[in-house]
Protein backbone atom coordinates (compact mmCIF):
# COMPACT_ATOMS: atom_id res chain seq x y z
CA UNK A 1 0.00 0.00 0.00
CA UNK A 2 1.10 3.61 -0.93
CA UNK A 3 2.10 5.68 1.86
CA UNK A 4 -0.35 8.94 3.08
CA UNK A 5 2.11 10.76 4.07
CA UNK A 6 5.26 11.66 3.04
CA UNK A 7 8.37 13.08 4.81
CA UNK A 8 11.36 14.55 2.94
CA UNK A 9 14.73 16.05 4.50
CA UNK A 10 15.62 19.74 2.94
CA UNK A 11 18.98 20.57 1.92
CA UNK A 12 18.93 23.60 3.57
CA UNK A 13 18.02 25.44 7.01
CA UNK A 14 14.50 26.11 7.80
CA UNK A 15 14.01 29.61 7.31
CA UNK A 16 15.66 29.48 3.45
CA UNK A 17 13.57 25.94 2.97
CA UNK A 18 10.86 27.91 3.45
CA UNK A 19 11.60 31.08 1.08
CA UNK A 20 13.22 28.68 -1.60
CA UNK A 21 9.72 26.74 -1.53
CA UNK A 22 7.84 30.04 -1.40
CA UNK A 23 10.07 31.44 -4.84
CA UNK A 24 9.63 27.92 -6.43
CA UNK A 25 5.63 28.44 -6.09
CA UNK A 26 5.53 31.63 -7.50
CA UNK A 27 7.78 30.81 -10.50
CA UNK A 28 5.47 27.98 -11.21
CA UNK A 29 2.32 30.42 -11.45
CA UNK A 30 1.03 28.44 -8.11
CA UNK A 31 0.10 30.97 -5.14
CA UNK A 32 1.21 30.96 -1.38
CA UNK A 33 -2.22 31.79 0.24
CA UNK A 34 -0.92 31.68 4.10
CA UNK A 35 1.92 30.37 6.13
CA UNK A 36 0.98 28.98 9.76
CA UNK A 37 3.52 29.66 12.34
CA UNK A 38 3.00 27.38 14.54
CA UNK A 39 5.90 27.52 16.79
CA UNK A 40 4.40 31.60 17.07
CA UNK A 41 0.73 29.69 17.51
CA UNK A 42 2.53 27.83 20.31
CA UNK A 43 4.40 30.39 21.93
CA UNK A 44 1.36 32.79 22.47
CA UNK A 45 -0.50 29.62 24.21
CA UNK A 46 3.25 28.85 26.49
CA UNK A 47 4.30 26.12 24.63
CA UNK A 48 7.76 25.08 23.31
CA UNK A 49 8.10 23.77 19.80
CA UNK A 50 10.59 23.70 17.18
CA UNK A 51 10.07 25.68 13.81
CA UNK A 52 7.25 24.83 12.15
CA UNK A 53 5.14 26.54 9.38
CA UNK A 54 2.05 24.83 7.20
CA UNK A 55 2.42 26.70 4.20
CA UNK A 56 -0.79 26.53 2.36
CA UNK A 57 -0.78 27.10 -1.47
CA UNK A 58 -3.04 27.02 -4.26
CA UNK A 59 -3.36 26.67 -8.28
CA UNK A 60 -6.24 29.05 -9.37
CA UNK A 61 -6.36 26.71 -12.58
CA UNK A 62 -6.45 23.61 -10.18
CA UNK A 63 -8.85 25.15 -7.53
CA UNK A 64 -11.32 26.54 -10.35
CA UNK A 65 -12.14 23.33 -11.95
CA UNK A 66 -13.80 21.89 -8.26
CA UNK A 67 -15.21 25.25 -7.05
CA UNK A 68 -17.10 26.09 -10.28
CA UNK A 69 -19.18 22.95 -10.01
CA UNK A 70 -21.28 22.38 -6.98
CA UNK A 71 -21.97 19.14 -7.47
CA UNK A 72 -17.81 18.93 -6.20
CA UNK A 73 -18.08 21.89 -3.69
CA UNK A 74 -18.20 18.88 -1.31
CA UNK A 75 -14.24 18.44 -1.59
CA UNK A 76 -13.49 21.90 -1.35
CA UNK A 77 -12.18 21.09 2.12
CA UNK A 78 -9.41 19.56 0.22
CA UNK A 79 -8.12 22.89 -0.78
CA UNK A 80 -5.41 24.45 -0.69
CA UNK A 81 -2.79 22.57 -1.20
CA UNK A 82 -0.53 22.13 1.99
CA UNK A 83 2.78 21.12 3.48
CA UNK A 84 4.26 21.40 6.78
CA UNK A 85 8.20 22.48 7.05
CA UNK A 86 9.42 21.60 10.15
CA UNK A 87 12.90 21.15 12.36
CA UNK A 88 13.37 18.25 14.36
CA UNK A 89 15.41 17.84 17.53
CA UNK A 90 18.63 16.66 14.92
CA UNK A 91 18.76 20.31 13.64
CA UNK A 92 17.26 19.06 10.34
CA UNK A 93 15.01 20.40 8.27
CA UNK A 94 11.91 18.19 6.82
CA UNK A 95 9.12 18.97 4.52
CA UNK A 96 6.34 16.96 5.03
CA UNK A 97 2.89 16.56 3.45
CA UNK A 98 -0.39 14.36 2.67
CA UNK A 99 -0.41 12.01 -0.76
CA UNK A 100 -3.67 14.06 -1.91
CA UNK A 101 -3.56 11.58 -5.32
CA UNK A 102 -3.95 8.67 -2.98
CA UNK A 103 -7.06 9.95 -1.26
CA UNK A 104 -8.56 11.66 -4.40
CA UNK A 105 -8.50 8.11 -6.02
CA UNK A 106 -10.93 7.26 -3.69
CA UNK A 107 -13.18 9.59 -5.28
CA UNK A 108 -12.78 9.47 -9.15
CA UNK A 109 -13.32 11.34 -12.06
CA UNK A 110 -12.54 15.32 -11.85
CA UNK A 111 -11.36 15.69 -8.55
CA UNK A 112 -8.72 12.77 -9.22
CA UNK A 113 -7.53 14.28 -12.04
CA UNK A 114 -6.62 17.75 -10.26
CA UNK A 115 -5.68 16.36 -6.93
CA UNK A 116 -3.00 14.10 -8.83
CA UNK A 117 -2.05 16.97 -11.09
CA UNK A 118 -1.49 19.03 -8.07
CA UNK A 119 -0.20 16.43 -5.93
CA UNK A 120 2.63 15.85 -8.94
CA UNK A 121 3.04 19.72 -8.98
CA UNK A 122 3.86 20.05 -5.44
CA UNK A 123 6.29 16.90 -5.35
CA UNK A 124 7.79 19.07 -8.35
CA UNK A 125 8.88 21.94 -5.58
CA UNK A 126 9.81 19.87 -3.02
CA UNK A 127 12.20 17.50 -5.10
CA UNK A 128 14.35 21.19 -5.65
CA UNK A 129 15.10 21.55 -2.28
CA UNK A 130 15.64 17.83 -0.95
CA UNK A 131 18.86 16.67 0.40
CA UNK A 132 20.29 14.39 -2.18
Amino acid sequence: MEKMFFETKSAYDFDETVSKLSDIIAINGWKVTYIHDLQETMKKNGKEVNPIKVVELCNPNYAYSILSDDTLRIYSNMLPCRFSVHKKADGKTYVSRMNSALMAEQIGGVVQEVMSNAFQDVESFIDQIIEK
